[in-house]
């Protein structure tokens, strides 16, 4: 297989049980990059029409999108609902700043707020940026009181989006 760039990529993911596991990402090559592509234009596509389409044999197709899914390269279907259309209107990033030894329990009681997006641990003085969503202003503040009251968590600090001008996207990456 060819490969694109340094080769292998090392991520931290926290699992379910709030320890840390080491999840190994192979880097996706050229082929697995126009498989993606072709599926950002049309992600209902057949796997044989999608092998057809790109000159490539079904189980070639198959056996990579299998192996992407396995590796946790590809997001789960639900990344692609918006949340306004699950009345959820309201979007806003959370920074909250923790008592470091409560670190997982504070990430574990993140994963049962269901207005939480995602949550990445950045460089800098914020220790969690939480990306969230809510269905009103008022239910905003709610969700940040659910945030501020998670356990290791000692201060958070809520900006509203007005409005989104980029959305998620990796397009343009598939084809660099």
């Amino acid at each position: 297989m060819q490969r694109t760039g340094a080769g292998v990529a090392n991520l931290i993911n926290c699992a379910r049980d709030s320890e840390q596991e080491v999840v190994i990402l192979q880097e996706l090559d050229a082929t697995d990059r126009r498989i993606l592509a072709a599926l950002d234009d049309d992600p209902r596509v057949p796997v044989m029409v999608l092998a057809q389409k790109l000159g490539l044999a079904r189980g070639t197709v198959q056996s990579r999108l299998e192996r992407m899914s396995a590796s946790g390269a590809l997001r789960p279907n639900s990344s692609r609902v918006l949340p306004s259309a699950l009345g959820r209107g309201v979007a806003a990033a959370v920074s909250a700043e923790l008592d470091q030894s409560h670190l997982n329990e504070a990430i574990a009681a993140l994963r049962n707020i269901p207005e939480v997006l995602e949550c990445h641990a950045p460089a800098g003085d914020t220790d969690l940026l939480i990306r969230v969503v809510a269905k009103s202003p008022d239910d905003l503040y709610r969700v940040s009181e659910e945030i501020r009251l998670c356990p290791g968590i000692v201060r958070t600090s809520t900006s509203m989006f007005l409005r989104e001008v980029i959305p998620y996207r990796t397009t343009g990456l598939l084809g660099a």
